[in-house]
């Protein structure tokens, strides 16, 4: 028997239970892993609160990244072998597959080696973060060495990747933030410059920032009102790049200013890359390369234990981290 996270009903952190269940054994395809430790997610809180894409069938699993040991392979698996040290991507459904827990069974396919170079709560950070930058700035937003990205939500784990992998690529990151405290962590991080929108104006300041040029790409998971400034705060021939929705108010979209500007927005979510096979390979080559070279290292913003799996989840939705939320079992 397993220890095993679940909620059996939509809402807050509170609806988080421990299950003991039997797990079983890997089918064809699969393998069972030995958790080590878990990397949260905003996904997971939208999908417990019933407010996710894919809709919870409960009693659900829940979680996407974990690192381990694999202690048990199904047949067909070729590639991995029991006591290899790996991480998962987030890669299947929710409904499917869920990692909270002392054990998870998970699909060959999402899962990695992790460098050797990693903690357990490093190599838990890694895939959700990392993937979802590449995918938003290299794959859709073309960022090339030289320009400027604008990085909403630049505190959370994939507004700190982005940042990464726009220094990475020798361009110009350019930090929004709602809070002052945070300045110092994101320069830190990374970031060239921070914009902090509750005392500046994003579209001012960027357009200062960049001598009047504004940036070259944009890179929101938030939404809402806000998106005004994101598009005022671009240049002519720019690319937005929305990854996900934060805000249930209505998005704002300045047609007039976005013809004028020649704008393309390219939504994105990882879905898209991790299901074609070719985008998989060459992300997740990047992210490796990136890893080992040491230009793109996780930033872990607190660890919980896995008893306070539910203070972790409150801690996530209070906003105050910068960087990876990491359970350890």
């Amino acid at each position: 028997m397993s220890r095993v996270v679940r909620f059996h009903r939509l809402g807050g952190p509170e609806v988080l239970q421990f299950d003991e269940l039997d797990i079983g054994n890997p089918g064809p395809g699969e393998v069972r892993i030995r958790v080590r430790a878990l990397g949260l997610n905003r996904a997971e809180c939208m999908f417990r609160r019933g407010v996710y894409p894919e809709v919870a069938l409960l009693p659900a699993k829940i979680g996407y990244e974990a690192s381990g040991e694999i202690e048990a392979v199904g047949s067909g698996v070729v590639d991995l072998s029991v006591g290899d040290k790996v991480s998962t991507i987030p890669a299947f459904s929710l409904n499917q597959y869920g990692v909270y827990g002392e054990a998870a069974i998970v699909p060959s396919f999402a899962v990695v080696k992790h460098p050797s170079s990693l903690s357990f709560p490093e190599a838990a950070s890694i895939w959700m973060q990392y993937l979802t930058a590449y995918g938003a700035v290299v794959e859709y937003g073309r960022l090339k060495a030289g320009e400027t990205v604008l990085v909403t939500a630049a505190s959370s784990s994939v507004g700190l990747a982005a940042i990464q992998v726009a220094n990475s690529l020798g361009a110009t990151a350019i930090a929004a933030t709602r809070s002052a405290a945070k300045r110092d962590a994101l320069l830190a991080a990374g970031a060239s410059r921070v914009v902090v929108t509750d005392e500046q104006d994003l579209a001012t300041e960027v357009m200062r920032l960049t001598d009047g040029n504004g940036a070259n790409l944009a890179v929101d998971p938030i939404g809402g009102p806000a998106m005004d400034a994101i598009i005022n705060a671009l240049g002519e021939n720019s690319v937005l790049v929305p990854y996900g929705i934060m805000i249930t108010e209505p998005t704002i979209y300045p047609l007039v200013t976005a013809l004028a500007k020649n704008l393309t927005i390219h939504a994105f979510t990882l879905p898209f890359l991790t299901r074609d096979p070719n985008r998989m390979k060459q992300g997740k080559e990047f992210v490796l390369s990136g890893v080992e070279a040491g230009q793109l290292k996780p930033i872990i913003s607190r660890i919980f234990p896995f008893e306070e799996m539910v203070d972790a989840h409150r801690f996530m939705e209070s906003n105050q981290q910068v960087g990876k939320i990491v359970v350890t079992i």
